[in-house]
């Protein structure tokens, strides 16, 4: 097994404000592999963007230690610099007098791109975020979406093997998101390793491979996605809505997995949601058999999905 290419060893952040010491990172420790795809998640204020700006040498740990690629983030922070790309979300951090093919060759520079590759590798990058139409446009022209794409070929120009994304697709239209999920998958497939945080969950649900939740600060949960998944508890809730006489559950058979179930009556119509722990024959045997004869309106199943356990798992309470 190769060496890991993220390591995280007992990494603190604190802040000194006149209210006081902020703790936004609390002893967190992890390692990424080559390829993986890992997601951090947490709500406002958990630390993810402090993580993410101390990974890409933007902010020192106040204690502990990151390596990228065996390079320190701080005693050797060119060489883990030029080994990583980063893209940030929103629409800050271009220069928008400047064209869009101008700001990519002014931070594919910084990035120790060099002429001749910058001159070969910029077409193919503005083609690839969708901007080649409009690479000579001022950037001030730009839509928010269309920025934050530049802000995508911004951090793949230098062709980095660890990429670090902070809120990629906020601002872009379920195409453009696709789109840049699309290059994502591609960038796995190359052995490029990277890190994901995104408050738009279906960028975790189509990408990643393992989760870290964080709450407060501290790693509460390290993961593989689908056992991620698997902390709501139930495979799929089903929600039924009839009229007239609503069931009554009576003791579950052996073998059925309904974990549990809820139900509520307006007038003449109910509605009754069942969360079932896994797919079987005994369970549609059960059902068919709860329903036969009730005036049935309506029936959704949904498959749990990330943001059930973000939420079982975040709770009510701002990290």
């Amino acid at each position: 097994m190769s060496d890991p290419v993220i390591v995280a060893d007992g990494v603190s952040r604190w802040f000194d404000l006149k209210r006081g010491r902020v703790v936004a990172l609390d002893s967190v420790s992890f390692e990424i592999g080559e390829g993986e795809i890992v997601a951090v998640l947490g709500t406002n204020g958990a630390g993810k963007t402090t993580l993410t700006k101390i990974l890409s040498t933007l902010l020192l740990p106040s204690r502990g230690s990151v390596r990228v690629l065996g390079h320190d983030v701080v005693r050797d922070a060119r060489r883990a610099r030029a080994a990583t790309g980063v893209i940030f979300g929103g629409d800050r951090g271009l220069y928008t007098r400047l064209s869009g093919r101008d700001n990519l060759r002014f931070f594919g520079m910084l990035a120790g791109v060099g002429r001749r590759a910058l001159h070969d590798r910029i077409p193919g990058s503005l083609a690839q975020v969708g901007l080649a139409q409009v690479a000579d446009r001022p950037v001030e022209t730009y839509s928010k979406g269309m920025r934050q794409r530049l802000h995508v070929a911004i951090g793949l120009i230098a062709r980095p093997r660890v990429l670090l994304l902070d809120e990629p697709t906020v601002g872009l239209d379920p195409v453009e998101a696709q789109r840049l999920r699309t290059a994502v998958s591609a960038l796995r497939d190359d052995g490029v390793t990277i890190m994901l945080t995104s408050h738009n969950l279906l960028d975790i649900e189509r990408l990643a491979h393992r989760v870290l939740m964080l709450r407060g600060g501290t790693i509460t949960h390290d993961l593989p996605l689908d056992d991620f998944i698997g902390q709501v508890g139930h495979t799929a809730t089903v929600t039924l809505r009839g009229r007239g006489r609503r069931p009554v559950l009576g003791p579950l058979p052996d073998g059925v997995s309904v974990s549990d179930a809820e139900g509520v009556s307006v007038a003449d119509s109910w509605e009754m949601t069942l969360y079932l722990r896994g797919w079987a024959p005994t369970t549609f045997a059960y059902l068919s058999e709860l329903f036969t004869g009730v005036d049935i309106v309506d029936c959704a199943v949904r498959e749990s999905r990330v943001d059930d356990a973000f939420a079982r798992l975040a709770g009510h309470v701002d990290g």
